[in-house]
């Protein structure tokens, strides 16, 4: 499965932030961004977990600059800030793994009945150079749909020792009118001096936390669990 345990990881983690900065009354890009702090770089060796994927921490350091690059971007592609329509909000949320760093921010409608839009999906990455540009996008243009169905309706339940679901029928994935209509790719920091991160599994992780941040935004209803389904319609 994609990403394994970043998706978990970044869903606690960049939801908290988004309550926190709410409580804390706070624009959520600026509270991210200072928890991210200033340009440096880190040994994950000092960190509770230096596993770094396996990477040389000297070769593949934590470096707040790259992750505050690629906020950055995705909210000025966005339009951070903007004046929405009511019942419609901007979600964001940013991972590290696999060496790459991305940030989404994701345009979200909730519509009276409780169904969930995603009108649009903005995702800065930073994985150093892109040899194939079209791979690069087409692989987070995948990681984006993979994410909206675990934030919305991909689900696996057990009942009296046995799994529900036999086939995609009731294994939900998004079709073509559950996906974001539109999902836009900007690279940050095609530097070759930089050795290159992963590809396939980074851009998930932050999909589901910025959709879920969107909705909270556009309804003030949190979502702490995972998928949505029907949470915005029970009373």
């Amino acid at each position: 499965f994609r990403s394994v345990y970043n998706i978990p990881h970044a869903f606690a983690v960049q939801s908290f932030i988004s309550e926190l900065a709410y409580k804390a009354k706070k624009d959520h890009k600026e509270f991210l961004l200072d928890l991210v702090g200033p340009a440096r770089q880190i040994d994950p060796r000092k960190l509770d977990e230096p596993w770094n994927y396996g990477e040389d921490p000297e070769l593949y350091p934590i470096d707040a600059a790259r992750y505050r690059g690629v906020i950055e971007r995705a909210c000025k592609e966005a339009g951070w800030g903007k004046k929405m329509p009511k019942g419609r909000a901007l979600g964001l949320a940013a991972h590290n793994s696999f060496a790459s760093y991305c940030a989404v921010v994701v345009d979200v409608e909730v519509t009276d009945a409780g169904e969930v839009i995603v009108h649009r999906a903005d995702m800065a990455f930073d994985c150093g150079p892109q040899i194939n540009p079209d791979r690069v996008k087409s692989q987070l243009e995948g990681a984006c749909v993979m994410g909206t169905g675990i934030a919305l309706m991909t689900e696996i339940t057990a009942k009296d020792g046995r799994i529900e679901q036999s086939n995609f029928h009731q294994y939900l994935v998004p079709r073509i009118p559950q996906a974001p209509k539109e999902i836009h790719v900007h690279a940050v920091n095609n530097n070759i001096n930089v050795p290159p991160g992963g590809v396939g599994e980074p851009g998930m992780p932050p999909v589901a936390p910025a959709i879920c941040n969107a909705i909270f935004a556009a309804t003030g209803k949190r979502i702490r669990s995972l998928p949505v389904a029907d949470q915005l319609t029970r009373s």
